[in-house]
Order: C-alpha cells, then sequence, then structure tokens
C-alpha cells in the first residue's frame, strides 16, 4: 500500500499525558519482535501529544468540577432553596432528587424524593423539572415535572409536594397533580419549571415532539404544548390563572387543551424550551428553545409573544420554507434575541445572565450553552439577532445550568458532575497548530507521512465517509497505556490524539486530530490539504469544498463531538471487538492481528485475556464474512451508535450497539417519535417491510431529516441496500 494513503484516514494519535522515556541499551541487539506481532517494539513518541485546550479571548473562563467525590446519575437540574446556600439538590432523570451539604469536601448524598415508580423515563421523557416554593422555609412545598405513563398515554405531569420534616426530605404521600397534559410522542417534553419575581410559577412544554411539529401545536392558542405557562399556585391546593395573563377570562385547560385559547399560556410558538431563567437583575426572562434541523435560538420572553414555530426557526422560514409569514393571528412573529447554527452545536441549553462577583467579564451578559458541543456561550442582551460568543469548548453534556444563591454559574453535566465557571486568570491563546506540519504527528520531511511515534490500525466496520479512501494511525505518549474496559470499549488518557487522513483517489483532502487534551476534555480539529499536496491548513469552523462534482464537508469543532459522543467514550472505532483483524504494517511489511500486534507492544491494559481467536471480532459490512444480520448490525454499531445508545445524545431510545439484542434496540416495531417522513404506518425498523422503515428511510437521503445529520453529503448506496436486505429478511423482532 502506498504510504500516503496508509496515513489517510482517521490518523487517531493518542497523545497520552506523561510522557515517560524510553531508552536502548548502548549498542546490545535488539529483541526479537513479540510474536505474531507485525511491529518489532512499541515506536517512540515525543512529538505528536496534545497540547493544553485553547482559550477564547471574549471572556477567559475554566469550568471546574465542584464535589468531586460526588457522581450522579443521568443529572438534568441543579438548584439550591431559597436564600438557603448550605445545600445543593441534585434531580435526576430517573425520579429522584439527592441532596448534600455545599462543602467542597461532601461525600455522601441523602434522597430527597425518590417517585421512580411514577416516572416514565428515557430519551426525553423522566423527571425534568423542579422549583421550590418561595415560601419553602415555612411552607415546605416543592413542585415537580415529570412524564408518566397513564394507561399508555403518555403525559407530563405538574404535581406539587411536601416535606414532613422540616425540609430534609419531601413525602411522596403528599403528591397533589395540579395539571396533566397528554403527549402526542416522546420527545419535546419541555419540563422546566421556576417561580418568577412575581411569585407565579412558570412552565415550559414543548410542541409534543415528533418532527417539525406535525399537529402544529406552536402556533395553537388551544394547546399548552409549545407553550411557557404562568400559573398562580399559592392555594396549595390548585392552580389558578393569576392577572395579567392574555387570556385569563377563559376556561382552564387542565388536561392540555381547551375550546378557547388556554388562559395558562404565558408565550407560545415554541419548539423545545429547554431551560429558562428570570435575570435576577432585571426579572426578564430567558429561554432557550431548541432548533429544528438548522437554527438554535435564545428568547427573551414578553407575556403573550409569539416566537415563531413553526412558521419559523430562529429568525429564518421553516414551514414554509420560504416566504414564511411575519405575523400570524394578528401577533407578530418575534425574533430571537442569539440563534447559531450547526457549525456551532445543536441542542441549546439555556443558563443565566451573569450577576455573580467572581467574573467581572461576564457582568450583565447571558451566558447558556449546548448539549452536543459542550460550549458555553455568552450573549450581550440587546445586542441584536447574532451568534454568541464562544466562551469556552467544555466537552461536558451541558443537560442544565445553575444559579447559586452568591449568584456564581454552575453547569450540569449529564455525564454526572456538577462544575462551577470561574475566571481562569488569563487571557485567549491558541495551543492548536494552524499548519499540520507543525503538529508533531507528520514526518517533518514529507507531512503526507506520519511521523515515526505513530501505530496504524484499521476498525473491521469503518465509518461511512463519502466513499474516502482513509488510513488510521494513533500516537501514544510514551509510557502510557490504552485502558481495555470490560465490555471491550477502550479508553485513551490525557494527552491522546486521535488523526484521521481522507483521500478522494490518490488526492489527500483532509487530515483530522481528534486529542484528549492534559485536563482529560476531548475536542477535535481538521485541517484541508492544498493542491500540492504539500501542507494542511486548518480549518475552523467548518468548510464545504467541491472535488469535481464531489461535495466534501470539513467539519466544525463542535461538529467532531456530536459524533464522537460522550456517552460512546468519545473514541470510536477503536475498541476490541474493531481491533480484532489483520493489517499490514507498513513500518515491517509483516501482516498481522493487530490485537496480538498491540498487545505484544505492551500498549494493552490489562493485557489480552486469551488469544484473538476467542475475543470478539465485528464483521466488516462490505464484505463476505458474517451473516447479513451481523453485517448490517456491524453498520449501525459503527455509524449510528455513537449517538443511539443509553446516555447518548439524542431524545430517542434507540440503542444500537451490536451487541444489544434487536429487540431490545427499542427500534423494532417501534413507531418513530421524531417524524415518520411521510411514510403510511411507519415502524423505525419493521420486520419484512424496508418500505416503512423510517431507520432505512433516513439513512437513504442527506437533507436535514438524514442520518448521520452531520458530516456526510452522499448516501453509502451499499449499506442502505445492506439495511434493506437485512430488514426485508426479518420476520418478526426476536
Amino acid at each position: 500500500m502506498d504510504r500516503r494513503l496508509a496515513m489517510l484516514g482517521l490518523l487517531i494519535v493518542v497523545a497520552l499525558a506523561g510522557c515517560g522515556g524510553g531508552s536502548s541499551g548502548g549498542g546490545s541487539a535488539p529483541p526479537p519482535p513479540p510474536p505474531g506481532s507485525g511491529l518489532d517494539a512499541r515506536p517512540n513518541n515525543t512529538s505528536c501529544l496534545a497540547p493544553d485546550r485553547t482559550t477564547t479571548t471574549a471572556a477567559s473562563i475554566r469550568v471546574a468540577r465542584v464535589f468531586p467525590a460526588l457522581g450522579f446519575t443521568s443529572p438534568v437540574l441543579a438548584a439550591q432553596a431559597p436564600g438557603d446556600a448550605s445545600r445543593w439538590f441534585i434531580v435526576e432523570q430517573a425520579g429522584r432528587v439527592r441532596v448534600f451539604d455545599n462543602v467542597a469536601t461532601v461525600t455522601v448524598t441523602s434522597p430527597f424524593v425518590d417517585i421512580v415508580a411514577r416516572v416514565a423515563s428515557g430519551g426525553e421523557t423522566g423527571l425534568l423539572g423542579m422549583a421550590f416554593d418561595p415560601g419553602f422555609a415555612s411552607n415546605g412545598r416543592v413542585f415537580l415535572h415529570y412524564t408518566r405513563d397513564n394507561s399508555g398515554q403518555l403525559q407530563s405531569v405538574l404535581a406539587a409536594y411536601t416535606s414532613v420534616d422540616d425540609g430534609a426530605t419531601l413525602d411522596p404521600a403528599s403528591e397533589r397533580i395540579l395539571l396533566t397534559v397528554d403527549q402526542p410522542f416522546n420527545n419535546h417534553n419541555g419540563g422546566h419549571l421556576a417561580f418568577g419575581p412575581d411569585d407565579m410559577l412558570y412552565m415550559a412544554l414543548g410542541d409534543g415532539g415528533s418532527g417539525g411539529d406535525p399537529n402544529d401545536n406552536g402556533q395553537n392558542r388551544q394547546t399548552l404544548l409549545g407553550k411557557i405557562l404562568r400559573l398562580d399556585v399559592s392555594s396549595g391546593t390548585d392552580y389558578s390563572i393569576p392577572a395579567g395573563n392574555r387570556w385569563a377570562g377563559n376556561a382552564h385547560c387542565p388536561t392540555g387543551t381547551g375550546a378557547a385559547e388556554c388562559p395558562e399560556i404565558h408565550a407560545y410558538g415554541l419548539r423545545n424550551p429547554w431551560r429558562f431563567s428570570f435575570d435576577s437583575g432585571t426579572g426578564d426572562l430567558w429561554v432557550g428553545d431548541v432548533g429544528q434541523n438548522t437554527w438554535e435560538e435564545v428568547d427573551r420572553i414578553v407575556a403573550g409573544g409569539n416566537y415563531g414555530w413553526r412558521f419559523r426557526e430562529g429568525a429564518h422560514c421553516f414551514n414554509p420554507s420560504s416566504n414564511c409569514p411575519t405575523q400570524s393571528d394578528g401577533d407578530a412573529l418575534l425574533d430571537p434575541d442569539a440563534e447559531y447554527g450547526r457549525n456551532l452545536g445543536a441542542s441549546v441549553t439555556g443558563g443565566y445572565v451573569y450577576r455573580g462577583a467572581g467574573i467581572t467579564a461576564l457582568a450583565g451578559r447571558y451566558v447558556f450553552g449546548d448539549f452536543i458541543s459542550g460550549r458555553i456561550f455568552a450573549h450581550t442582551p440587546g445586542s441584536g439577532v447574532r451568534a454568541p460568543d464562544v466562551l469556552l469548548d467544555s466537552a461536558l453534556s451541558i443537560s442544565s445550568f445553575a444559579e447559586g444563591e452568591d449568584g456564581e454559574i454552575y453547569v450540569v453535566d449529564y455525564g454526572g458532575g456538577l462544575y462551577r465557571i470561574e475566571d481562569d486568570g488569563g487571557g485567549g491563546s491558541s495551543t492548536i497548530p494552524d499548519l499540520l506540519s507543525d503538529s508533531g504527528c507528520v514526518s517533518a520531511a514529507d507531512p503526507t507521512e506520519p511521523a515515526d511515534g505513530l501505530i496504524p490500525y484499521r476498525p473491521n466496520a469503518p465509518f461511512w465517509s463519502d466513499g474516502a479512501d482513509k488510513a488510521r494511525w494513533m500516537a501514544l505518549p510514551n509510557g502510557q497505556n490504552v485502558t481495555v474496559e470490560a465490555d471491550g470499549d477502550w479508553q485513551f488518557p490525557p494527552g491522546t490524539v486521535l488523526v484521521k487522513n481522507f483521500a478522494l483517489g490518490t488526492r489527500l483532502v483532509e487530515t483530522r486530530l481528534f486529542m484528549r487534551h492534559p485536563d482529560g476534555v476531548w475536542a477535535g480539529y481538521t485541517y484541508e490539504w492544498n493542491d500540492a499536496q504539500t501542507e494542511a491548513t486548518r480549518v475552523v469552523g467548518g468548510k464545504r469544498r467541491n472535488f469535481g462534482t464531489q461535495e466534501w464537508i470539513y467539519p466544525s469543532e463542535s461538529e467532531c463531538l456530536q459524533c464522537h459522543t460522550a456517552a460512546a467514550g468519545r473514541a470510536l472505532g477503536l475498541e476490541t471487538a474493531q481491533l480484532n483483524g489483520e493489517l499490514t504494517y507498513p513500518q515491517t511489511g509483516r501482516t498481522a492481528n493487530q490485537l496480538a500486534t498491540l498487545d505484544g507492544i505492551g500498549v494493552l491494559s490489562p493485557p489480552l485475556g486469551g488469544a484473538p481467536a476467542t475475543l470478539p471480532a465485528y464483521p466488516d459490512p462490505g464484505g463476505a464474512a458474517g451473516s447479513t444480520a451481523e453485517r448490517a448490525r456491524a453498520w449501525l454499531h459503527t455509524n449510528c451508535a455513537g449517538c443511539h445508545r443509553p446516555g447518548g445524545p439524542t431524545g430517542s431510545t434507540q440503542d444500537l450497539r451490536f451487541t444489544t439484542t434487536l429487540v431490545e434496540t427499542n427500534a423494532c416495531d417501534v413507531e418513530p417519535a421524531s417524524g415518520d417522513l411521510g411514510i403510511a404506518n411507519a415502524r423505525l425498523i419493521a420486520p419484512g417491510e424496508p418500505a416503512r422503515s423510517v431507520l432505512l428511510a433516513r439513512a437513504a437521503r442527506r437533507d436535514a431529516t438524514g442520518m448521520p445529520p452531520v458530516g456526510s453529503a452522499l448516501v453509502d448506496e451499499a449499506g442502505v441496500a445492506l439495511l434493506t436486505d437485512w430488514i426485508a429478511g426479518l420476520s418478526s423482532c426476536q
């Protein structure tokens, strides 16, 4: 194989922190190669190492983990009780709230309330919101917003609870349900609750789900879906309509719909408002509204306002796609205060206007983030509809923000931690070189060649990359190893860099470096090769370029993390079953098993527990080995399971990992929750009927509803044919 093509893939350079110096013994003869190994010894890597992360100049911040001894399961909210900074409360999606002392060295939590048995949880469902009554210290009242299964009907529930032990816990038996709203699908449930400065309870509900708001709930004022509600819950037994609500004179909509405009509505035209807050300085209400295909938006809410969905997504036409109206039923469609596109993220998480004392550069700015990209943003109120400033690429799965009683802002990581935003005390700096030749990951004499310290690898089931030829290498810092977990996934310590080169024909078009920085955070960077094939230059923010008739997509930094998810361990394609196959090593010309090679040169920790023949191996979806079902499942594992797995960043409950049984994928004979693409009687996977299978239809298109949603402009025709044959051959979900 041409050496240039051998480097053409995702050169996954894993640069691990803490370089240990290797030594060779004077003039002694080199040791013989390990038995069955494709390499004589582990390469000495001193150049291809992940540097410290870049910081930005908009405001110099960092996120610092607080309460490091504590971990949480799918946390979606953090809060302190009004006027009480002594404790923190963490809401876990499954239906638990945990409480602990606000002491850095705390090691234990206590149960505040557990309603898991009442909650339907998974994807975008679960215990989604909690709000303390302004008088909690004296009345012990707390409000929860969760989803439940009511005889097969998914419902959003607003319920009040009371403490019976001076605020130490909530009594589950004290539940008083105030409001239920039927949900037509299991996504877009909103869920946030908060009391405003007027002591009214505000509640967010999404548009009811599927995709594109098929029932036009956002614009329908006779339903509570796609709205922010304003309720008076001061009676303790029910809710009433507060004065000032636009349709206050109409009959209540206690089950979510009514014959006239619902009086509970405070604002409408929203898709999936995910976290809102009141500015403690001005009282303004800010909300992050998750977009459909292209735009994420931040809205400053006014009473009775129409925020445009589904006519508009952000400030742009959605349905219709052009010449959309500027008003509806006499109400102007209000512009967002800020918006951003898929180059920055794909799922906004609303935050807070900063009123703390620790970061003067953020004073009065709205700080929020993105669940998918992990970016933290700042927006200056009143600066016009524009993209926000990027403060930090946190690489956290930001499910929520929290404001402490001291005004400082905290970040809730869905992966299980709580972080505080802090001033890092420095200005902005860039640590990532503009030229690939300066990265240390390529040969100084010829940047089309890898540096000597890199180890090549090739997954059995490769990711679809628009027909490009790829070659992949890993660069490990000396003295550091790859940790092989019990499930066969591989974890790389800080300093790791994963590199992939892409070629169309014999032409290099792109090199990607995926780095685990010394602080443990992963980030992706991409480089575009020049026409002379002598150098590649870093692309910031993404780019598209035509090569002949083919459009090539250079992903943005945030798009890298949309595929390299935290749930999948960030490093994709590097797991035991993927690398249990042969590779011809350019350094020696020998063909050998990759696991045997990596084990033989001392890369894996712990060492292999058996011969490669006794370990799992995925088949090549485009090869002849393995059954049709096995090859199709391998294709789905590689191309889809990075997101579609437990803890993944989608609203779906699908689990498309290779080892998950078909019935447990939550896809077989299951109705789609994110749109049926116009397919009659659609199922995600309809056994024996490819034409009714939405999973297949999404794989076969590259519009806004296609899968994967980023990074690809061409359909994998062979992959679609494989999925078609597999689904056609299914007789059941067993």
